[in-house]
């Protein structure tokens, strides 16, 4: 199936690497122009960019941390100066620091909830009339399924999570007079750079037990499904959460 994003333009949170890598890939193969934010990873995102152009899309990088309101809008304009509008956003970009509750402090909490749910927030509030101007908006953010079903030493992570599928729920509502769809995509275990490659390797076939599909995820398992969200074939598809998860989270 073809997505058919021609013409559309995407800003896609923490893009540069890993999940929000193969997410901009996948948008622009389908014809969008992609805005890739990013923190940290600046030469990633001007590789990947590089990527892009070279194979005839059109992408841009810009830096800027989703913790900081002022920084959001400021990136936000200057997508839609640079791009000329902004027809989908994916809030991608996250934070976890996996720890018992008990040895967790308020420092921690902050970090992981500044990214994970403010982040989100300030994103879709700099948006969201861009989103309306085009008539067809999307919002697409990705969390955990433990904000549905739990885990231990996520309880802070789920929590932050937990809020970005209430938010997608309500805005879902009061969005869609505007023509904005916004539906969350919760996510099993998904192995990526940042993941402790010796613990995954100790402890693989513990956890793959728990997954029917007999493996974790990849960061090319996403990125179709926020294709099609992004898509018009998802028209009729919003205020919902698609888990994507090989089975582990099996949630009505």
């Amino acid at each position: 199936m073809e997505f058919g994003l021609a013409g559309k333009v995407a800003l896609v949170s923490g893009g540069a690497r890993d999940v929000g890598r193969q997410i901009v890939l996948a948008l622009a193969g389908e014809g969008a122009a992609v805005a890739i934010n990013y923190r940290g990873s600046e030469a990633a995102a001007n590789e990947l960019v590089a990527q892009i152009e070279g194979q005839g899309g059109t992408a841009r990088a810009y830096g800027a941390d989703v913790t900081d309101y002022r920084e959001v809008c400021a990136m936000t304009e200057q997508v839609v100066a640079d791009l000329g509008a902004l027809d989908v956003l994916v809030n991608n970009a996250g934070y976890v620091t996996p720890q018992r509750f008990a040895q967790t402090g308020p420092d921690d909490w902050h970090a992981q909830i500044d990214v994970g749910l403010y982040g989100v927030i300030h994103c879709c509030h700099a948006a969201v009339k861009h989103l309306a101007a085009s008539g067809d908006g999307r919002i697409i953010s990705l969390a955990g399924d433990s904000a549905r079903v739990g885990e231990k030493g996520l309880s802070i992570t789920a929590a932050s999570r937990g809020g970005v599928l209430a938010l997608t729920k309500s805005l879902a509502k009061e969005l869609g007079p505007d023509g904005i769809k916004v539906n969350a995509v919760a996510l099993g275990l998904v192995e990526t750079g940042h993941s402790d490659k010796d613990w995954l390797e100790a402890n693989m076939a513990k956890i793959v037990r728990n997954y029917p599909t007999g493996r974790i995820g990849q960061p090319e398992d996403v990125a179709p499904m926020v294709a099609f969200l992004a898509s018009a074939g998802a028209s009729w598809v919003t205020g919902q959460i698609i888990s994507i998860s090989g089975g582990y989270s099996m949630v009505g």
